[in-house]
């Protein structure tokens, strides 16, 4: 009667921890995934007065949802950037900004709710014939890239022109 009872309760537990520790846990899939796309071309080369600028490996990265694939966040465009000093004096650039226009020239806007980051800062004095270059990274509106309104990007050039005067004072002070 004692085995019994002892027996019992072990295979009572058992079939409870095996019951009980048989887990079916299922695996979701991720609701949002990161898609890149190229852009076509991927590569620009645009010239101005004072400077040339080309656009290399340009990418629209976004995320979008795999139920809907509808776009859940702001894209971004991302790439190279080369910028070189073609006049004969010495450029400041100041940032480099971006609009997207549609195929009427229009502007295409962002829409409430999404990220607004058109401008590049770049902040470097470049001498003439000088080449610098950088990643580009910048958000692109949704609208341009779900509609494939997307027809030209407007790229402009802030810099200070030449001739750069600069002063220097020197205040003196200590801290006590």
């Amino acid at each position: 009667m004692r085995f019994t009872k002892f027996f019992t309760i072990v295979a009572f537990s058992l079939a409870i921890g095996i019951l009980g520790c048989s887990t079916d846990k299922k695996v979701e899939a991720p609701k949002q995934t990161g898609v890149e796309k190229n852009l076509v071309p991927p590569k620009a080369e645009l010239k101005g007065p004072n400077f040339a600028v080309e656009l290399s490996d340009l990418k629209v990265a976004m995320v979008v949802d795999t139920a809907s694939k509808e776009i859940t966040e702001t894209p971004n465009l991302r790439g190279r950037i080369k910028i070189t000093n073609i006049s004969k004096d010495v450029l400041d650039i100041q940032g480099v900004t971006l609009e997207y226009l549609d195929a009427a020239g229009k502007p295409i806007g962002f829409t409430s709710g999404e990220k607004i980051a058109k401008v590049y800062p770049f902040w470097k004095a470049v001498k003439p014939g000088e080449i610098t270059e950088g990643s580009l990274d910048v958000t692109i509106p949704k609208m341009a890239v779900k509609e494939k309104a997307l027809e030209k990007i407007e790229i402009n050039l802030v810099y200070v022109p030449s001739p750069l005067k600069r002063e220097t004072l020197t205040l003196s002070g200590k801290v006590e």
